[in-house]
């Protein structure tokens, strides 16, 4: 399979940086690979070198092939439409004034009649009821990533670069996405955390800051990879273990040996018969081999030492997180939520929610889903008290938090510690530290301060000083919980609810997330 895209030694660094690639080596040749890794590891920035947005400090860039590129987020100007993100204006005028009669002999003959089905086909691919003309500011964050994605189907592009496309989509746009990738059959390099995406990709390449790892398959083969990479790391971590044991135990059995021979030769020289001058020769033989000996035994300590402790790292990147979480004594037939016929909004006359009826009892874990502007983060702020209903009650029946997407019950300006102690005011300093390690914050990780923590690290710590207390909340209230943070993340924060025994009420269209921890209903809601 001949390569398309060819990074050969690929060094790149920010000004007054450190490397974020040093002497990369990788191809891409017409297949559809995914793209992962931790935050801030460099997955964007290497997309960026390929498109030729960035210029690397050594190394090459090689691509042989057209790119078509999606971003993040698509920006907009004012009077931009959807026919500009195509870059077929002009063409569908002529179109225009063709039907109007006014086009030119010379407009006709290049008029392309087919461009405006192959228009509607490529926003039909990815489930976009829309017009050239709609301008783009009228379009929610999720509509304008697929009008960018269809444009890159438009344009029919040999590679396609794509970063994190299902974020910010609803179901059924990110159902289009997925159905997509799919179906393509030319090259395509994806970054994504979503793991149903990566599910249709032909290969996974795992970006780290020692380098890039490639895995042949889809993410299940991957991970099915990874787990047996546990496995032999724990292996080699008891290997290592014993081989620590069997080198301190031998030479405990060397240094005996050595006392007793030493007593011995004593003993004979204190009953004489033994010249001084051979006796004296014994003693230095004897120091010699004594301190060859303890020599040979620390080299074959600090080795067996130093395996344990790489088996031991390697374990601490691949084992997933586990939690152990203080019970919330929820009772099963407790009734924590009820919402009777609510009818809310924010302008006057133009309800969100119409005549919703909701009741959660006992620990439940309820999704709650639909499409965008369906009116899911209007239910949340009448739950947590936002916002007031026109018609009906909302009674919340319990304690309870709420993680949004910023975890805007934590203080940025403080440490996770400190955030930990005041959200948890009877705990003490042994209870907090306890708490947070369970959750990877271990040691001086404790005492980072909140705003510079990656988003990954900013859920993992919402949820310790949540959750990691005596008595945990039995609600627990998620707002898109998955958004923008990497996989290694995302397993996380599902170990920490998976350990939750209270109630959860969790707004996310991640189908993985939601299976993973344990959703027993569904509310869907409808626009």
């Amino acid at each position: 399979m001949p390569a398309s895209i060819i990074l050969f030694d690929l060094t790149w660094a920010a000004p007054d940086c450190p490397p974020l690639f040093s002497r990369l080596n990788l191809n891409f040749g017409p297949a559809r690979t995914g793209l992962v890794g931790r935050n801030g590891v460099g997955k964007t920035t290497l997309l960026k070198l390929i498109a030729g947005e960035l210029c690397p400090r050594s190394g090459s860039v090689s691509v042989v092939d057209t790119l078509g590129v999606l971003r993040q987020t698509v920006q907009v100007n004012p009077d931009e439409t959807v026919a500009d993100l195509f870059g077929v204006t002009d063409a569908l005028a002529v179109l225009n004034r063709a039907e109007r009669g006014e086009a030119t002999d010379e407009e006709l003959a290049d008029a392309d009649w087919a461009l405006e089905a192959r228009v509607a086909s490529a926003l039909g691919r990815v489930g976009l009821e829309t017009r050239p003309e709609t301008l783009l500011t009228t379009l929610s964050g999720g509509q304008r990533t697929r009008a960018g994605l269809a444009a890159l189907v438009f344009a029919e592009p040999d590679f396609l670069l794509l970063d994190e496309p299902t974020n910010n989509l609803d179901r059924d746009g990110r159902e289009a996405v997925i159905e997509l990738l799919a179906g393509w059959r030319s090259g395509a390099i994806v970054v994504s955390h979503d793991r149903e995406l990566l599910e249709t990709v032909d290969a996974i390449v795992e970006l780290t800051t020692l380098g890039a790892t490639r895995y042949g398959g889809n993410w299940s083969a991957y991970r099915a990879l990874k787990t047996q990479e546990l496995a032999a790391a724990k292996r080699d971590l008891a290997d290592a273990e014993k081989r620590v044991a069997d080198v301190a135990r031998s030479a405990q059995v060397t240094a005996e040996r050595h006392a007793r021979k030493s007593r011995a030769g004593q003993r004979k020289g204190e009953k004489g018969g033994t010249p001084r001058i051979i006796l004296g020769g014994m003693k230095d033989r004897s120091e010699d081999t004594s301190g060859g000996n303890a020599r040979l035994a620390e080299r074959r300590r600090e080795e067996a030492l130093e395996a344990a402790s790489a088996a031991r790292e390697r374990i601490e990147i691949l084992q997933p997180l586990t939690v152990r979480l203080p019970p919330t004594n929820l009772p099963a037939n407790k009734t924590v939520l009820k919402l009777d016929a609510v009818t809310a909004g924010y302008e006057p006359d133009r309800p969100i929610v119409r005549e919703l009826s909701v009741t959660v009892i006992g620990p439940e874990r309820i999704a709650v889903t639909g499409p965008n502007g369906s009116g899911k983060t209007t239910l949340l702020a009448l739950v947590t008290g936002q916002l007031s209903p026109w018609a009906g009650t909302v009674q919340v029946l319990t304690d309870f938090a709420v993680l949004d997407q910023r975890v805007s019950v934590l203080d940025p300006a403080t440490t996770i510690r400190d955030n930990f102690l005041r959200i948890n005011p009877r705990a003490d300093e042994f209870a907090c530290r306890t708490a947070l390690a369970r959750f990877m914050f271990r040691a001086e990780a404790a005492l980072q301060t909140v705003s510079t923590l990656s988003g990954g690290q900013l859920l993992r710590a919402g949820l310790a000083c949540v959750l990691g207390g005596a008595t945990p909340p039995p609600l627990l209230i998620l707002d898109e919980p998955t958004n923008h943070l990497n996989i290694d993340s995302i397993e996380a924060v599902e170990a920490g609810l998976r350990a939750y025994d209270g109630a959860l009420l969790v707004v996310s269209h991640d189908e993985s997330f939601l299976e993973a921890v344990g959703i027993t209903r569904r509310l869907e809601l409808q626009p």
